[in-house]
Parts: structure tokens; C-alpha cells; sequence
């Protein structure tokens, strides 16, 4: 019995120290149902119509098309995303809870309201009007989930692609790390 003892006291004490160091590390991984979950769980605000009000021309327009063709995108006040289509995205940095779509003659289109500025975090994109166009959950830097109002998946962003619910590649773009 003395020997069992022993033996139990000898490996429990060479065990110990590897618990010791182990690091737990925790996240939240999502799938197209489970992100889908989350956002249908959550209740949509109402949208901030002064908000919308003060942001409904862009007065930075021309500078920021300029800054385009110049390939700038993080300037001293604000971060621009430009598109395909001639449309570009703002977002201020003293209120990064928004960010704003413009048509490239300024005119508001659309704005992302985001529940919070850490991932994960829910964004929810609006008409000016205040009409829900979609909902996204980003868990990361690399990973968007992007749903119609009604909880259809628009496409699941990763890195440089974007993916239908079946696995099928929809599109690509250019994705800076």
C-alpha cells in the first residue's frame, strides 16, 4: 500500500508542474448557424436619425476621392474603404461605433451601427431611411458573417473570400493583414 502511495505521490508531483503552466485560452467559434443564432437572438435598435442627419452628405467628399486615387485609407481623423462600384465607406475615429457609405458624389447611403468595438461584435447596416438592409457578426479581424434581415446567409467572409452556406466560393477580394 506504502508503495501505491508512493508511486501516486512521485507521478502526481511530476504532473503538477505541467498543469501549473498550462494557459487556458478562450473564444467564441462560430458556424453559419450558430453566428445566425446570435444575431436573431439579439433585438435591433432603433437607429439615431440626428446622427444620420449630420452625416447624410459627405463634406470630406472631394478630399477623400482624392485620397483614393492616392491610395490613402488611414488618414489623421478617419479610415476610408473604397469600392468597386465608385462607393466608399468612412469611419470616423471619434465614433467608431459608425460607419458611413457614400455614393461617390457624397450622397449618404447606407451606415453600419456596431454593438460594440471589440470583436466579436454585431454591425447592423441600415438605409438612410432607417430600414434594415442586413446584419453582420464578426468574430474576428479575418471572419464576418453577413445575413439578410430575415436570417438568410448573404456570405460568410474569410480573409479574401467569401462563401455561400454550402462551402461554394461567391467572391474575392484584396485582403491586407
Amino acid at each position: 500500500m506504502v508503495k501505491y502511495l508512493l508511486l501516486f505521490f512521485v507521478i502526481f508531483s511530476l504532473i503538477t508542474p505541467v498543469c501549473a503552466e498550462t494557459i487556458l485560452t478562450g473564444g467564441v467559434n462560430y458556424n453559419v448557424q450558430s453566428a445566425r443564432e446570435e444575431l436573431l437572438l439579439t433585438p435591433i435598435k432603433k437607429t439615431d436619425p440626428f446622427a444620420v442627419a449630420q452625416n447624410i452628405k459627405d463634406v470630406n467628399n472631394s478630399d477623400n476621392l482624392r485620397y483614393s486615387l492616392k491610395g490613402n485609407v488611414e488618414l489623421k481623423d478617419r479610415i476610408l474603404a473604397f469600392f468597386s462600384d465608385s462607393t466608399y465607406a468612412v469611419m470616423y475615429n471619434e465614433n467608431q461605433y459608425y460607419v458611413w457609405y457614400y455614393s461617390k458624389n457624397g450622397e449618404l447611403i447606407y451606415f453600419d451601427k456596431k454593438d460594440r468595438l471589440e470583436y466579436p461584435y454585431k454591425s447592423y447596416k441600415y438605409t438612410t431611411s432607417g430600414k434594415l438592409v442586413n446584419m453582420s457578426l464578426r468574430p474576428s479581424k479575418e471572419e464576418t458573417f453577413i445575413y439578410s434581415p430575415d436570417g438568410k446567409l448573404i456570405a460568410h467572409w474569410f480573409k479574401d473570400k467569401a462563401f455561400d452556406e454550402y462551402g461554394n466560393v461567391l467572391m474575392k477580394r484584396r485582403y491586407s493583414e
